[in-house]
């Protein structure tokens, strides 16, 4: 069993102790110490959070100990029920909420399942205002409302079509582009959400040929809810049985997508945000932002428009403050995460998806043409055991210096360019590992430039 403390929430496997699983014990003290900041922080005589939920299992159980701690503060709920992490997000804004709880635990698997904390802009909170709700939880310093405060519920069932409007109002979005393309589709939304709001959106663009694989929300994931290669077999399978023109899959809170080519094969997670920000580019000028250990060939393709690119430190949060720092026009992250501000300041695999098929309707290309019309890069994802004595950010700085004649970039980490290939050197913070993800123009050329650099992190060692 496993319970994960963060600043950006709490997350654990169902069942066990308190304190070794995610329990509903932890699951209040949690819910009512993000309450408790809300409240601190707030000069409002009464506070509103927006909640919503995935799928899985154990989300209704969940969802009840959260509206009843939150509404045993005296804090209003708004719960949007089945929904996706950015309609949650949006419905903040909306409602003029003060803050925001999605329970998902994102692409783990079913036994597994989360709190996702959001401030008044609906954006996930800062790690500033995390280590806050964190002392709150640890001192259980909860100051309960009295009988006649209690906070009111209220159930809200309009959001994902408020936020399939939303996306349809973007001048970029060509209803009648995709209309015209006739597209047949098939989804994979792994029996979460994904299976509400996807087809939904569809229909709204005017797709017609829609197949649904996995897309009951039963929470009963039907492979790994992580849009990887290896768990979409089945999705590939279907595309080529009924002769579609491209696949869709989804995670179960629906903020990261990935595209899967008429011929079953992968467009590639770490391609969505380069195809849609190559539209995007082309239709209003501006930087892009995405994390370091993100494809190249998002700054290819933006470069290619004449506009800038910047890297930011891994996590959301952190693309989140950077895109507002240099003010881009569409950013995210290469796991499928795109973020386009103009909707709001969330990865969102719905905008992603009608942007995606506005761009793909416009080139009149199949999707392997539109994959293979942006420079290929391969990226080799590693991880180096370390003893719990070695000082990581020793080896770090030590590997800075030896490349020093490269560029390099030591926002999160190391990352080491080489030509049209890097090398990102990650500590973690949990264990004593160092993540070191290589990126070439072949796989044989990426696993060789991260097995060098792990050799020469052991002889620093």
């Amino acid at each position: 069993m496993t319970l994960i403390k963060s600043i950006s929430g709490i997350r654990g496997t169902i069942g066990g102790k308190v304190g070794e699983g995610l329990s509903p014990l932890d699951v209040v003290k949690f819910a009512s110490a993000y309450g408790t900041w809300l409240q601190q922080e707030s000069n409002a005589k009464k506070l509103t959070i927006v909640i919503g939920r995935d799928a899985r299992i154990s989300g209704s159980i969940v969802n009840n100990l959260v509206i009843s701690s939150l509404r045993s503060l005296g804090i209003n709920v708004i719960d949007l029920g089945l929904s996706t992490t950015p309609t949650v997000e949006m419905a903040v804004t909306m409602e003029k909420a003060h803050g925001g709880i999605i329970i998902t635990a994102s692409h783990n698997p079913k036994q597994w399942n989360a709190l996702k904390l959001l401030n008044g802009a609906g954006e996930f909170i800062s790690g500033e205002e995390g280590e806050k709700v964190l002392k709150i939880a640890e001192e259980e310093s909860f100051d309960f409302a009295e009988v006649d405060h209690l906070g009111k519920l209220t159930e809200n069932n309009d959001y994902i079509q408020k936020h399939i409007e939303a996306v349809l109002n973007l001048p970029y979005v060509d209803i009648e582009a995709i209309k015209k393309a006739d597209f047949s589709i098939v989804v994979d939304a792994v029996n979460s959400t994904g299976g509400i709001a996807v087809p939904l959106l569809l229909d709204a663009l005017g797709v017609k040929k829609v197949t649904g694989i996995h897309c009951e929300p039963t929470g009963i994931f039907a492979h790994n809810p992580e849009p990887l290669p290896a768990h979409l077999t089945d999705l590939s399978e279907a595309i080529v049985e009924q002769k579609a023109d491209l696949g869709i899959t989804v995670d179960p809170d629906v903020d990261r997508l990935a595209m899967v080519c008429e011929d079953g094969t992968m467009f590639g997670e770490e391609y969505t945000l380069v195809a849609v920000a190559d539209f995007v580019l082309a239709q209003k000028g501006g930087a892009t932002v995405s994390n370091l250990s993100s494809t190249r060939a998002l700054r290819d393709v933006t470069e290619k428009h004449g506009h800038d690119y910047y890297a930011s430190a891994v996590g959301e949060v952190n693309v989140v403050e950077k895109m507002k720092a240099v003010n881009a026009v569409i950013g995210g992250e290469g796991n499928g995460g795109v973020i386009l501000p103009e909707l709001h300041y969330g990865r969102d695999a719905l905008v992603g998806i009608a942007l995606f098929l506005t761009h793909l309707a416009n080139k009149k290309m199949k999707v392997t043409e539109l994959r293979d019309s942006y420079p290929k890069y391969i990226i080799s994802k590693n991880k180096l055991q370390l003893t719990p004595e070695t000082n990581v950010d020793k080896v770090l700085v030590e590997m800075a210096d030896k490349y020093s004649k490269q560029e390099v970039d030591s926002t999160d980490g190391v990352k080491i360019y080489f030509e049209k290939e890097w090398v990102h050197l990650r500590k973690s913070n949990t264990e004593p590992i160092i993540r070191i993800y290589a990126e070439s123009t072949d796989n044989t050329k990426a696993d060789q430039l991260a097995k060098d650099i792990m050799q020469e992190i052991e002889t620093i060692i």
